[in-house]
């Protein structure tokens, strides 16, 4: 979790909303990403889109059976459904989502039997640190737009 913290720290500095994913599989890490909607124009370049990108061309494979994925903030449905394609094994996430998560906190996505595949999760790793890192960030964006308000 803690390289998925350094991830989304690169994102903070492009100014892109601070989350950061990484793919394991057995000790090695395969796939990083950090969010680059803003920096790529792309509206799926979520960290975790981003890490399972670059972990299926690392195997040269779009499935990334047995691999763990490593997010600072609980998925999204987009995301949660990339993590059932891609028939990742775990999901290991910081900070719960309540606006977005659709992993625990809106759905189940990524445990409904419902579908051809599901996903191990562990929630809660790292977490203060996970929301600390997002919170701040928005937190400082209000600031400063408070401040451009006043200035006007």
């Amino acid at each position: 979790m803690r390289l998925a913290l350094d991830e989304a720290a690169d994102a903070e500095r492009l100014g892109e909303v601070p989350v950061g994913a990484v793919v394991v599989l057995g000790e090695k890490v395969i796939g990083r990403g950090h969010n680059r909607v803003i920096t790529d124009r792309d509206p799926t370049a979520h960290a975790e889109i981003v890490a399972l990108r670059d972990a299926a061309r690392f195997l040269n494979n779009y499935r990334l059976t047995g691999a763990t994925l490593y997010v600072t903030i609980e998925p999204c449905p987009m995301c949660a459904g990339a993590l059932i394609h891609a028939r990742v094994a775990r999901l290991v996430y910081g900070a719960a989502d309540p606006r977005a998560g659709a992993v625990a906190s809106l759905f189940e996505l990524c445990t409904d039997a419902r579908l051809n595949h599901r996903v191990e999760v562990r929630a809660g790793v790292l977490e203060a640190e996970c929301r600390e890192m997002i919170q701040s960030f928005f937190q400082k964006k209000r600031a400063h737009a408070r401040s451009e308000r006043v200035e006007e």
